[in-house]
């Protein structure tokens, strides 16, 4: 099915630039006109690492979205309950039929698995113990640690841009710079398609990146450093009594 109208009627989006609409009116745009083959995949890319679908993998063993049970028990045994769910919503993501969504959680993994890693290894933390998944990337890392580029060059694009984050000590600003990448990764993943499935679901996803931006507060960011710190000096306690 094209959605030729629909895009034709989207305003434009511009990286860095203001969000058109609110999150709600695009929602009820986009549940006007999907299809509803089309819907799931979108309900999927809204989906939290709360959400009871990751919820039930916490609890059971599912082979249709986990292929190694072995994996499943290890990761319930050592990850901590935020890291779990985060690291079985990208499982579920990956299981997608639709390739546009399956590479737009491998590229989310991967990102923040290449920017976790460089920052362990600047603060002299376990690297082993943060990278999640069991992709391509997740795996090379896990075995040139002591590697400049962790044996990714080549293998992963955007490579350098994602670990030179790591000397940009401004979380928001950081976080920032990885939606540029992701808007850009975005862009070029649907460069080839026109009025697409594909087309819409990126539209929402930069959508979804612009109007986050405007509503995030200097009140809200300083919030947000502050948790994240505190689940930081968290994690080093428990390290420190394991």
């Amino acid at each position: 099915m094209g959605y030729e109208c629909l895009m034709a009627g989207l305003p434009e989006l511009k990286a860095g630039g203001e969000a058109p609409m609110t999150m709600e009116t695009l929602l009820l745009l986009l549940e006007e006109n999907l299809s509803e083959k089309d819907k799931p995949l979108l309900d999927l890319l809204r989906m939290k690492s709360d959400a009871p679908e990751i919820s039930e993998l916490v609890e059971r063993y599912d082979d249709s979205i986990i292929d190694q049970p072995d994996w499943w028990e290890n990761a319930r045994n050592t990850l901590s309950e935020a890291d779990l769910r985060t690291q079985l919503l990208y499982e579920y993501g990956l299981k997608s039929k639709n390739k546009f969504v399956r590479k737009w959680f491998a590229y989310n993994q991967d990102m923040n698995n290449v920017l976790v890693a460089a920052i362990c290894r600047k603060h002299g933390f376990d690297v082993r113990k943060m990278i999640v998944g069991q992709g391509e990337v997740a795996e090379i890392l896990r075995k040139n640690l002591q590697q400049k580029d962790f044996g990714l060059g080549g293998v992963m694009d955007s490579l350098q841009e994602i670990m030179s984050l790591v000397d940009i000590d401004n979380l928001m600003e950081r976080e920032k710079r990885m939606d540029a990448l992701r808007f850009v990764w975005l862009e070029e993943a649907t460069l080839f398609v026109d009025f697409s499935i594909e087309n819409v679901l990126a539209y929402y996803l930069q959508a979804e990146m612009l109007n986050r931006w405007s509503l995030l507060t200097v009140e809200q960011g300083e919030k947000v450093f502050r948790e994240l710190v505190a689940d930081m000096k968290k994690g080093v306690n428990l390290d420190a009594e394991a």
